[in-house]
């Protein structure tokens, strides 16, 4: 049964929402090139040993394709993780949910929340913190410096927007 705060909390408007995924580069498509590319190279170089008696050689060179798509596939399944912040004047939640599909949920007021950050000077922003009340977590470990230093600025404009508390339109 749901309380009347908890369905008012679910009807309050968002000030800022953000999902997060791993940055990969190649594609479907990319990878099926890569790997077609890679079995004729491998296939043709294992002939010409075959050709030469080193037959052994077209084995092992069958094993580095396999090794390779392997490896792809782990990179590929890790890209499934992802994590979903959203503000709202009376709440900051933070969703993690892992390439395993684990899920772990933060919840904190965003009166009481602190957005930190380490910074090296010559990469940029490291790391973003979220600290409030002893806790701390760390966000956005999928984006580079540069996303940071953007998410990092609309996050706390959010998180000023949502201090400012609700703003009456009488239009709606």
């Amino acid at each position: 049964m749901s309380t009347g705060n908890e369905i008012e909390r679910e009807n309050e408007p968002q000030i800022f929402s953000a999902l997060l995924t791993p940055h990969r580069s190649l594609n479907r498509t990319g990878f099926l090139a890569v790997m077609l590319f890679l079995s004729v190279v491998s296939f043709a170089t294992g002939l010409a040993f075959l050709m030469k008696g080193a037959w052994p050689v077209l084995g092992f060179f069958g094993l580095d394709v396999l090794v390779v798509w392997w490896a792809f596939r782990v990179n590929f399944g890790t890209a499934r993780a992802r994590e979903e912040i959203t503000v709202t004047t009376s709440e900051l939640r933070v969703r993690r949910i892992s390439h395993h599909g684990q899920v772990a949920e933060w919840t904190f007021n965003p009166l009481w929340v602190r957005l930190d950050m380490e910074v090296d000077e010559d990469f940029g922003i490291e790391h973003l913190y979220l600290i409030s009340r002893g806790h701390q977590i760390r966000i956005a470990r999928f984006l580079g410096p540069e996303e940071k230093a953007s998410f990092y600025k609309g996050l706390v404009e959010a998180l000023n927007a949502a201090k400012r508390g609700p703003t009456y339109n009488p239009i709606n």
